[in-house]
């Protein structure tokens, strides 16, 4: 692999956008000490960017990019600087408002062992950017970057009980790989359910007199503990959904047209994250309906649903509502952690309506589709090919 697809990969690994193939790549390449080297190079630079992105003077941004950067200057190559800079410009636009980050982190830190996660691994991430893999099934307490324990795990769920008084945010952000789900309560009580190829950043714990705020990326189902006074906001990228206390399920996954609100009790708003909630204005979801909101042209759409057929996921289940085969196949590899290669290209635009129950093998759902389009499929472990 040439150096310039090996920094694609590790742009999109600090900005959260690598998928597991990327980060297959990335896991092999870091064995290098070599490679390990200038790994810390981006992490050090990946530091002083998100530190700075919480400045709102520009100038603070460019001075401890410059910084860190000619720390090493006689030491790299015109190319090894040319690429970190390249990196800073680019990740500035990916990353947006990071983290908050401690100032201590601009140390050697050469000592400590390099985390890259396997593509089949739950991670955990600090909330100053360190990197902690989560075994399922185990017992292990959660601690922050100082050592304190802010949560436990028993089995697959984790939750939080900070005890350390917090003035200001701090976030970590747990990935759930493809084949598996986890469960996490939050500071507040609220239980959220993580379906595969999930991501979820949120507050270690929340601050009085604010919101309640997480971000989503993938498919969760939330029970949020009731508290009047600090509504719970989950933001889907452009579309935030907000509540007092209640049940819904929310669907965010990239390679949908729309991201999909199904309430099973209580209330729900949905609004763009551009705008300021009115509950005269914008959208309110009564129990036992679905809201859909179109990445495309941002209007949202709502229609009676059961809502057992969008939470069957929950229980291993599998539900495709007038669903193109290519967006299927998709949802198929995350669920079962397959990689599916489709050849017939006529298929892949065709719509479906199915659902499997729980614990069905990949081989009859194939099977299933097999019978109503006459698909050819061949399985080699975990590779798929339809022709």
């Amino acid at each position: 692999m040439n150096p310039q697809e090996i920094e694609i990969i590790i742009i999109k690994y600090f900005s959260q956008s690598a998928n597991m193939d990327d980060l297959d790549v990335l896991n092999k390449w870091i064995e290098s000490p070599e490679n390990q080297l200038i790994f810390q190079e981006y992490v050090k630079t990946h530091f002083a960017i998100t530190l700075a992105m919480n400045d709102p003077d520009i100038t603070v941004i460019k001075n401890e990019l410059l910084k860190e950067i000619r720390k090493g200057k006689k030491k790299e190559s015109k190319y090894r600087i040319g690429t970190l800079m390249r990196y800073a410009a680019i990740a500035i636009l990916f990353l947006g408002i990071g983290f908050l980050m401690q100032k201590n982190f601009f140390t050697n830190n050469s000592d400590k062992e390099l985390i890259v996660p396997q593509k089949d691994e739950i991670t955990l991430q600090l909330e100053n950017g360190e990197i902690q893999v989560i075994t399922a099934g185990k017992k292990n307490k959660v601690t922050d970057s100082k050592g304190n324990v802010i949560g436990n795990q028993n089995g697959n769920k984790i939750v939080y009980d900070t005890k350390t008084p917090l003035n200001k945010l701090a976030y970590n952000t747990i990935k759930i790989p493809y084949g598996k789900r986890f469960e996490l309560e939050l500071s507040d009580g609220t239980l959220v359910h993580l379906n595969s190829g999930s991501s979820l950043k949120y507050p270690v714990a929340f601050i009085a007199g604010q919101n309640r705020q997480v971000f989503l990326d993938g498919e969760a189902f939330f029970d949020v503990s009731k508290d009047k006074k600090h509504p719970f906001v989950v933001n889907a990228d452009n579309l935030n959904i907000r509540v007092l206390g209640t049940h819904f399920n929310v669907s965010n996954y990239a390679e949908d047209d729309v991201t999909d609100v199904v309430l099973v009790e209580g209330s729900v708003g949905m609004y763009q994250t551009n705008e300021k909630f009115d509950v005269t204005k914008n959208t309110v979801l009564e129990p036992g309906f679905k809201g859909s909101f179109s990445k495309k042209d941002k209007r949202i759409n709502t229609a009676s649903v059961v809502t057992s057929t969008y939470t069957s996921w929950m229980q291993g289940g599998l539900t495709f509502r007038n669903m193109s085969f290519k967006n299927i196949s998709k949802k198929l590899e995350r669920h079962y952690n397959v990689s599916i290669e489709t050849q017939n290209t006529k298929l892949e635009n065709e719509l479906f309506n199915a659902s499997f129950k729980s614990n069905e093998s990949i081989e009859k759902v194939l099977s299933y589709f097999n019978d109503v389009y006459g698909i050819k499929y061949n399985i080699k472990n975990d590779q798929i090919l339809i022709k």
